[in-house]
């Protein structure tokens, strides 16, 4: 009797694993043909969600910092920053002699970032200048930062080769680009995906690291030649 209880226990637990199953890959499926179909930036109200416990849970910032290798005294561009996941972990990461410039197309984004630094909690945040602007058209000297991070933008930017092309110019030489992406994004690629779309742009693959639900792709801009 005992052994049969546990067989149903172990049945049911096994029919709700499926059924979660099921339900991620049909969201999956029918977000990634709407997001086909309708190329557009997080809407502002995801903001919440994006920067909420449960995701920072499963995408800490403090390894996302790591794998990008944003270092002290560093002057860093976070493409796509919406309501600042990443922002406050990377403007600590630089510290007072590093400078995180923070930048999204949404102006709601901007607003919830601005007010998450104005909270007690980020009052020693003195080094994040908020950026309202595209990937496409970075306001930026050239060659005039050290490292460029993204955290599941690449793929939401329609011209994508443009806005690789934009980060080549305002990176030094040597400077990094380093590339975030998370399973259940629905505009997730592969590693591949990622390397590919950054080699065509004429960077160099420094490092991967990280797991297929969850990875970053590191990369570095060579010296221009001639």
């Amino acid at each position: 009797m005992l052994i049969k209880l546990r067989r149903s226990k172990i049945v049911k637990i096994m029919k709700i694993l499926f059924l979660i199953l099921g339900l991620f890959i049909i969201w999956q499926v029918i977000i990634r043909l709407v997001r086909k179909l309708f190329h557009f930036p997080a809407p502002a109200f995801l903001g919440y969600f994006l920067d909420s416990t449960l995701r920072k849970k499963f995408q800490p910032p403090e390894k996302v910092v790591k794998r990008s290798e944003i270092k002290k005294g560093t002057d860093v561009l976070e493409v796509g920053c919406g309501s600042g996941a990443f922002t406050t972990c990377a403007a600590r990461a630089v510290g007072k002699d590093g400078k995180v410039y923070a930048l999204d197309i949404e102006p709601k984004m901007l607003k919830q970032l601005e007010n998450k630094l104005n909270k007690p909690k980020n009052q020693d945040i003195k080094n994040v200048k908020l950026v309202k602007g595209s990937a496409c058209n970075l306001p930026f000297k050239n060659k005039s930062l050290d490292l460029v991070f993204m955290a599941t933008v690449l793929q939401e930017i329609p011209n994508k080769n443009k806005a690789l092309k934009e980060i080549r110019r305002v990176l030094k030489p040597g400077g990094i680009l380093a590339v975030t992406e998370f399973l259940p994004d629905p505009d997730y690629p592969f590693k591949s995906t990622t390397i590919k779309l950054g080699n065509r742009a004429g960077f160099v693959l420094d490092n991967v690291s990280g797991s297929f639900w969850n990875y970053t792709v590191r990369f570095v801009n060579p010296p221009s030649q001639g």
